[in-house]
């Protein structure tokens, strides 16, 4: 963990408990929050790259996939060696025709200097919203889970995702999720700590009184 991390949650958890009283019932009943960036070989752009091969696929077939895509690098994908590598070994591989594009065009952009990975940190979270949604196949939900995951920001909302609404629905003891647009607004009182309520929102649905489901924000 990031030295100031744990302090830095602490906080968190308190705000947000401090501001409503059901979502201090879920950090009482998940306990504290353990978020920490998550390390890929490859840095950013292969977690990048692992965030498209997942999409809209079930954990145990995207693992497969991902694991032979990877072992074409020897575990460690980069642009250069991925835009060297023929479509027809991405397709055998498993990639589909829309992720292998995909794969390539972030490679693209990383390769020729117009998505800078190393420069992300340096900016706000719209900036890199707007940076990342260049690439095709890279949308605001995996943006989102970068800027969580990757960077730790601590003001990222992700209102569209299931999980987050799922697990809201729980604790505020709703009848149905609020649409992401509602759930936006929801959110404005865990400003600036929005992550960590997310990440609650997530976790409680872990907790042995819930369908056993995989979160998404899981497969980061």
């Amino acid at each position: 963990m990031c030295p100031g991390t744990a302090d830095r949650w602490s906080t968190a958890m308190a705000v947000v408990s401090e501001r409503d009283p059901s979502m201090a019932a879920a950090v009482e009943a998940v306990g504290h929050c353990t978020l920490t960036r998550r390390r890929h070989p490859g840095g950013a752009f292969a977690a990048l790259a692992r965030s498209i091969l997942y999409q809209q696929l079930a954990g145990p077939a995207a693992a497969a996939i991902h694991a032979r895509f990877v072992a074409l690098y020897g575990g460690r994908p980069t642009p250069g060696a991925v835009l060297a590598t023929p479509v027809d070994d991405l397709r055998t591989a498993g990639l589909s025709a829309a992720k292998a594009a995909s794969i390539k065009d972030l490679a693209s952009h990383v390769q020729s200097g117009s998505l800078r990975l190393d420069r992300l940190s340096r900016m706000d979270d719209e900036q890199i919203v707007t940076r990342l949604s260049a690439v095709r196949g890279i949308g605001r939900w995996t943006a989102e889970m970068f800027l969580i995951f990757q960077l730790n920001r601590p003001d990222v909302w992700p209102a569209g995702d299931l999980g987050v609404r799922t697990g809201y629905v729980r604790i505020q003891g709703l009848a149905a999720p609020p649409t992401p647009a509602h759930l936006v607004r929801l959110g404005e009182p865990y400003r600036p700590y929005r992550t960590v309520a997310a990440w609650y929102c997530w976790r409680i649905l872990d907790l042995p009184t819930s369908p056993s489901k995989t979160n998404q924000a899981d497969l980061w």
